[in-house]
């Protein structure tokens, strides 16, 4: 049994039609307009079908009524001219007329009933009727109105009852004859529509017929139509797309005069300027990065001299008069923070220019974190925070290049204890398959959004008015995050007023690997415990905010 493709399988063509019109302007176009010429041409085909068909029964109406008048006419002229007298005369006076009317008529269905109320007599024939299976239509109402105007005709549409048990339209007309020595008669004649509803029907089909032709046509043109105007602007869709991705060079090709050729210069102008003012801007960046990097370098040697020579004025300090000793223990603090500076300026350079290379080796984050908590265990004992550390999971290996990751640590950790005022620090480290995560959680002042959405930064502090005591330079948790980055991991964030801050870092096991979630909750257990919550956020990537 052949296999069934996507496209032929009727339960995908909903799928599949609700994709097209989301995707394709040209098939909404045409869809619309075929729509809308469908249902412009049914008001019409509708109108014109119910135009028709009233033309055609009033046309037959008008003639019905002149050959019934006719037919009652020449029947009447039979009855005044007759002398009959008894009841086999005017039985076939009758019968005389009745030929007469379906002669002059047409109509085979004819009805002669006597007048009811009348005094009863011996030579007034019995009430006859040649309308078959169809005796039944003539109403009362219509019976009502000849028996009491005499020398009108009126009309009723009925249902005939043809061939084969068929119902077809008709018309009955009924009139008041009078007949010699019987009294008055009511004389009704049916006429059948059945040729006019052949017609009308014949009309509708080809309406119909023509109407559908017409809509398929009507979509044909449209579609060459909109075809001519949506391929341009295809074009230029798919060309704004490869120049979002990068590709500066390309162009949407420039033909004729007409709007969309003035449309593809524009754009084509735009991209013309956006790739000179892209070059002039990379150019000027790189010139940036290589006088950071070359000051950086160039700094580095008087630094050294500068840095020995206010080694040896440290060193002498006692032996100096107070001010002057004071004044070399400020040298000896603000040269070790120039020199922590211009190497973060190196580090940061090295990221910006895209000349990092990691060192990776299969290393114990548990460690790592047990290193950059002993680095900083005095400076926490002397802002009084307790540093903690949690490792319940076993204790997997990650290729990571430690000396980033230690780096990371601690200004993660020094950040908590610096903001954490004086409360515990606690240091999480736990994995999976996957992954491996450290989250850094303080309880001190906490961020606002405005200012979480700042914090990786460069040179950015919450505070600046606060006062640091381990010397930050503004650039630790840039590059923290730039560290995480290139491990293909994440740093994220967060922080709430008055309930403090965590960072979490999470890193893949292998190199090259990419993320699909971490180990540890963000926001951190004790927030989602005590709000009541038992889902973890949506992950995200390096250096966001939650």
């Amino acid at each position: 049994m052949p296999q069934l493709t996507y496209w032929s399988r009727p339960r995908n063509w909903p799928r599949l039609v609700r994709a097209s019109w989301r995707s394709s302007l040209q098939f909404r176009t045409v869809t619309i307009s075929a729509a809308l010429s469908g249902v412009a041409i049914l008001v019409v085909g509708v109108y014109m079908s119910v135009s028709i068909g009233n033309d055609l029964f009033q046309s037959r109406l008008s003639q019905v009524l002149l050959d019934s008048n006719r037919a009652t006419s020449a029947a009447q002229s039979l009855f005044d001219s007759s002398d009959a007298i008894d009841r086999v005369q005017v039985q076939n006076l009758l019968s005389s007329a009745r030929t007469s009317i379906s002669a002059t008529s047409s109509s085979r269905l004819i009805a002669v009933l006597r007048v009811p109320g009348q005094d009863p007599s011996t030579v007034a024939p019995l009430d006859s009727s040649t309308f078959g299976q169809s005796t039944g239509v003539i109403g009362t109402d219509l019976r009502s109105q000849v028996q009491g105007n005499n020398g009108e005709q009126f009309w009723q549409s009925v249902s005939l009852i043809g061939d084969a048990a068929a119902t077809i339209p008709g018309i009955v007309v009924g009139s008041q004859i009078t007949v010699p020595v019987a009294g008055s008669y009511e004389l009704y004649i049916a006429y059948s529509l059945q040729d006019a509803e052949a017609t009308l029907l014949f009309v509708q089909q080809t309406l119909g017929v023509a109407g559908v032709a017409l809509v398929l046509l009507i979509g044909a043109v449209s579609w060459i139509v909109v075809r001519f105007v949506v391929t341009p602007l295809r074009v230029a869709a798919e060309t704004s797309q490869k120049l979002a991705s990068g590709d500066l060079a390309v162009r949407i090709p420039e033909k004729g005069e007409d709007v969309i050729a003035t449309l593809a210069r524009s754009f084509n102008g735009m991209a013309d300027s956006l790739q000179s003012q892209i070059r002039e801007l990379a150019d000027l960046s790189e010139v940036q990065q290589r006088f950071v990097s070359d000051v950086s370098h160039e700094l580095r040697t008087p630094l050294t001299t500068i840095r020995l020579a206010g080694d040896v004025l440290y060193d002498q300090r006692a032996s100096f008069p107070p001010a002057t000793g004071r004044t070399a223990e400020l040298l000896h603090t603000q040269v070790e923070r120039f020199e922590l500076l211009l190497s973060d300026l190196l580090e940061i350079s090295r990221y910006d220019a895209g000349s990092v290379q990691l060192e990776s080796e299969p290393t114990n984050l548990v460690y790592l974190a047990e290193d950059a908590i002993d680095s900083l265990r005095s400076l926490a004992e002397t802002k009084g925070s307790d540093l903690r550390l949690v490792a319940p999971g076993g204790y997997l290996n990650a290729d990571v290049d430690p000396r980033r990751i230690r780096r990371v640590l601690q200004n993660l950790i020094g950040n908590a204890i610096e903001h954490g005022e004086g409360q515990p620090v606690v240091v999480s480290v736990d994995s999976d398959v996957q992954a491996v995560a450290i989250a850094v959680r303080d309880f001190g002042l906490g961020m606002s959004q405005a200012e979480v959405a700042h914090v990786f930064d460069r040179f950015w502090r919450a505070d600046p008015s606060r006062q640091r005591t381990i010397g930050g330079t503004g650039l630790g948790l840039a590059i923290a995050r730039e560290d995480a980055s290139v491990h293909n991991g994440w740093l994220q964030v967060w922080s709430s007023p008055g309930a403090g801050s965590c960072f979490r870092l999470t890193l893949p096991r292998t190199k090259g690997a990419v993320l699909e979630s971490s180990p540890l909750p963000l926001p951190p257990h004790d927030v989602t415990a005590a709000r009541g919550e038992t889902g973890h956020v949506p992950e995200r990537g390096g250096g966001e905010h939650v």
